[in-house]
């Protein structure tokens, strides 16, 4: 890494957040429409500083006592990998520009170096924080539960016997101790590996270094003591449980390693590597096996983080800054032991009596047959239906293929798989439908960042069985959700497709909020062929009527959109923007919103993650309210309204507001068609969403977020439990 990102004159850089909010506020009242004027640095927020705000969220959802005991720790774990992640791909992505003598500032004016040294100090403070969670909160938590994570020196000598003697029967014969000396180069650190630093003394004096990776094969809780269970449905220990990290029950047996041999000290190690991929397409000519050797290259990419605990010595850090090539600015010292995503391995302990109560999705009541004629096809023939997941099942798209797979009358399917999982129900589902002599035709995004071993693996599973396969876009990167299906019906055909926000991930529909639609409409049928036309061969269209189509027409259509809602609110009919979507970055509908708020529309903007616009300045954003919700489930789903002079209109689809999505990806955002879906998506979605008081909260001018209270005497409403409880209704009333 260039020394630059350190140096004091990049320091200069770094905007100070409260000054920038501060000259924001007192900024003068702009002129509608003055597109020049809102480009001023001061009205935005730094897009890395913001996702890491989102952070800081997930680290208050840890730390509320509200939450169940096991899904606070599973918050941390979250934490974690979101910040494992953070640093493989946007860190990864600003070292690279700094190291290319890069100096173009983005919309919020803050250089790649400024940006580093920035997010150094809030990563410092984060993981700070998130440590002395677990350790003044969780723990003791844990333990008045009957939950003991031990240190191996708090071990009694019978819990030490069976701990050693696990060490020797199972771990013992799965460790390779790697020596580092002149005959020997510098082991390679495998990405997102937890690792022991060894010191050793030979017979000689001579002091050697060795690397013990700490192998994620093996359970990384070591049971000390195996409570007895209590009979029952959440059934709880009888007494404690009791365990040990695995690292620290190989540090404490490292002499087994190392006969004849003394081990000075050993300090565990965690290191995130760049994990981006420069895949050149135009001179690739099987990108199947270029994303293939792009993924087994991903794990000896540049090393952009080392974690280390506070007791590390100098002198074992200093050979693991020389041999993985760091910048003093990489090293992150935590007090507490690295990295918070291996607390997935606590949550998943069997106590249910310390996590979230399960319930069972609802079927949709359009779903649930009136007769033994009325199959899925009938059902959806009769009218529009709509799927909000996890609160309603993600069955009914898996039994839409399965059924369409095994139906005598069903021609062919077409499908996009961006995220689909291991095992996936879908897949199976295409194979069927191949096997039962249907035309299947999938496009598999190869390039899904972090699933593209798994998506690799399917498009091997499906070219084997006959299927055809196709790989996307040049340049593109497909992520649009959609699946059709064709069907003969007497003398005519006819499609039935569902479009959706989310992937046709079976094991995410549990965790992830999205929207789905069922639909046989002609005119959507007609556009949907369309694109898949565009996405497998050389379809050039560009009048979609229905879809708004990334990188074809959905900018200059949804940018009109806007605009007709400030015509709207100028000529006296009232403007309305209701907007839920994961990300806000891109600076050109910023700007536009600017433009709306100082006309009088009000914008309401729900956005989990990334934001860069500022609200409440006065004369530029005073109209924009914007609302973030992290709670039990990820929200996922994009959802735009346009109050539309009355005539309302709601766009659902796969599509951020961000310059990616919008220009870079091949994305679709679908209409909702029928007042009462429209209605229903407004009223039981939106407005439940907006006036949350235990999930919500909101985000001020400086970038910081408050939580929403509820007003006095008022009843506190969370969102997704108000959601989930209606689902519970629902799946009672049909059964």
């Amino acid at each position: 890494m260039a020394k630059s990102a350190g140096t004091a004159a990049a320091k200069k850089e770094v905007p100070d957040a409260s000054r920038k909010a501060k000259a924001a506020r007192a900024a003068p009242a702009k002129k509608p429409g003055d597109l020049a004027a809102l480009r001023d640095p001061h009205l935005y927020i730094n897009r890395e500083l913001s996702l890491l705000a989102f952070q800081r969220r997930v680290l208050e959802e840890a730390r509320d006592e509200r939450n169940p005991l096991l899904e606070r720790v599973k918050f941390l774990a979250i934490l974690g990998s979101n910040l494992d992640e953070f640093f493989m791909v946007r860190v990864a992505g600003l070292i690279a520009q700094v190291d290319a003598g890069i100096l173009e500032v983005g919309p919020d004016g803050m250089s790649p170096s400024a940006q580093l040294l920035a997010i150094r100090r809030e990563v410092k403070r984060l993981t700070g924080e998130a440590h002395r969670c677990l350790r003044q909160e969780i723990r003791p938590a844990l333990e008045e539960a009957g939950i003991q994570i031990l240190e191996y020196s708090e071990l009694n000598p019978k819990q030490l016997a069976t701990v050693n003697a696990y060490f020797n029967e199972t771990v013992f014969p799965v460790l390779t101790p790697l020596a580092f000396d002149p005959g020997r180069p510098f082991p390679h650190i495998s990405n997102l590996s937890l690792n022991l630093a060894v010191l050793i003394r030979d017979e000689h004096g001579v002091e050697l270094f060795a690397r013990v990776k700490i192998p994620d094969s093996l359970p990384q809780l070591v049971p000390v003591r195996r409570p007895r269970q209590r009979p029952g449905k959440h059934r709880r220990p009888a007494q404690k449980e009791a365990y040990v990290w695995l690292e620290q029950v190989i540090a404490a047996n490292l002499a087994a390693l190392f006969r004849s041999m003394r081990v000075v000290e050993a300090h565990p190690f965690h290191v995130t590597r760049d994990a981006e991929m420069a895949i050149k397409e135009l001179e690739a000519e099987d990108l199947l096996e270029t994303i293939e050797e792009g993924v087994r290259q991903r794990r000896f990419g540049s090393v952009v983080r080392l974690q280390v605990g506070d007791d590390m010595p100098k002198h074992i850090l200093d050979i693991l800054v020389s041999n993985l090539e760091l910048d003093a600015s990489q090293v992150y010292r935590v007090k507490g032991q690295p990295p918070l995503s291996r607390l997935m391995h606590l949550y998943a302990l069997d106590r249910p009596d310390l996590k979230d109560v399960p319930f069972v999705p609802a079927i949709p009541r359009p779903l649930v047959p009136a007769s033994e004629e009325d199959d899925l096809f009938t059902l959806i023939r009769r009218q529009n239906i709509l799927l909000h997941h996890p609160f309603e099942s993600f069955q009914p798209v898996i039994d839409f293929l399965s059924k369409a797979a095994r139906d005598p009358s069903v021609l062919a399917i077409k499908m996009v798989l961006y995220r689909v999982g291991r095992n996936s129900p879908i897949v199976e589902a295409l194979l069927d439908a191949n096997e039962n002599g249907k035309q299947v035709a999938v496009l598999v995004e190869l390039k899904a960042r972090f699933d593209e071993e798994s998506n690799i693996e399917w498009a091997k599973a499906l070219e084997r069985e006959g299927v055809h396969v196709v790989y996307g876009l040049l340049g593109l990167k497909t992520h649009c959700k959609v699946a059709m299906v064709v069907r003969r019906e007497g003398e005519t055909i006819r499609r039935y497709i569902h479009l959706a926000t989310g992937n046709y991930n079976a094991v995410t529909a549990h965790l992830y909020t999205d929207i789905g639609l069922l639909t046989c409409n002609e005119a959507l049928g007609d556009e949907v062929t369309d694109l898949f036309n565009y996405l497998t061969g050389y379809s050039a269209k560009k009048d979609y009527q229905k879809l708004l189509v990334s990188p074809v027409n959905m900018r200059e259509r949804f940018e009109a959109l806007v605009r007709r809602e400030i015509d709207h609110q100028v000529h006296g009919r009232g403007g309305h923007l209701v907007f839920k979507m994961n990300a806000l970055v891109d600076p050109q509908i910023i700007r536009l919103l600017y433009v709306a708020s100082q006309a009088g529309v009000k914008v309401e903007l729900l956005v989990r993650g990334i934001c860069c616009l500022r609200p409440g300045i006065a004369g530029i954003s005073e109209n924009i309210q914007v609302t973030s919700i992290v709670g039990r489930f990820l929200e996922h789903s994009r959802i735009y309204y346009f109050r539309n002079g009355g005539d309302e209109e709601i766009y659902l689809g796969s599509a951020d507001l961000m310059p990616r999505n919008i220009d870079r990806r091949v994305e679709a955002l679908f209409p909702l068609e029928g007042k009462e879906l429209i209605r229903s998506v407004k009223e039981r979605i939106l407005a439940i969403y907006l006036a949350d008081t235990v999930k919500a909260r909101h985000m001020q001018s400086d970038g910081t977020y408050t939580r929403r209270r509820p007003a006095p005497r008022a009843r506190a409403l969370d969102s997704q439990a108000w959601l989930i409880e209606q689902a519970r209704e629902a799946s009672k009333a049909a059964g």
